[in-house]
């Protein structure tokens, strides 16, 4: 009799196991299907609905429906401006799941934010050692480094960004950056 309850919660716990596994599989699979799309369109309407997308499934977690709850939460709170409370969230989030980028990238924004630069970077190195397509962290890391006039370093993440989603809004700044490049080398 004991050894059946046993036998059912191992069962019970392997089941769930599997059934979260298949879950960051199917979330995994998709990413990469809307990142090989998203090279191929070369009009900004229909990548814009793919980049939503992208979106959509970076902000959920792939396994725990609290932690994308959590989330949430701290982007509503980085927004609201209720900064130490959404870097509170962050971090936990971060403790429970350090290999979810989207944490490291939210809490990177919110550093950007908060005008802490520096923390901010690193956040952004750990976002794109997990995800490197994540455009949103190359763009966020060129901003940084406009903020530093660091315009050549600004200039080669957003030809990376470019290169993960070649109609990216931000594009044409590149040029504008090549510019201040050329006139400071003058």
């Amino acid at each position: 009799m004991l050894m059946t309850k046993i036998t059912k919660i191992i069962l019970l716990l392997f089941a769930i196991l599997i059934s979260t596994s298949s879950i960051a599989d199917v979330q995994s699979t998709k990413l990469n299907k809307l990142f090989k799309t998203l090279k191929k369109i070369d009009n900004s309407i229909d990548a814009n609905v793919i980049e939503k997308e992208i979106w959509a499934l970076w902000n959920q977690h792939p396994k725990s429906k609290q932690l994308t709850d959590k989330l949430e939460l701290g982007t509503e709170l980085m927004y609201e401006g209720s900064y130490l409370y959404a870097l509170e969230v962050f971090n936990n989030i971060i403790k429970s799941d350090p290999n979810w980028p989207e944490a490291w990238n939210k809490r990177a924004t919110l550093f950007f934010f908060m005008k802490n630069y520096p923390q901010s970077l690193n956040d952004i190195d750990v976002v794109l050692s997990i995800e490197p397509r994540h455009f949103g962290a190359l763009s966020g890391r060129a901003r940084i480094f406009i903020q530093f006039k660091e315009y050549q370093k600004a200039i080669n993440n957003l030809k990376k960004a470019k290169k993960i989603y070649p109609t990216i809004r931000n594009s044409n700044l590149i040029k504008e950056l090549e510019k201040i490049v050329k006139g400071l080398s003058v």
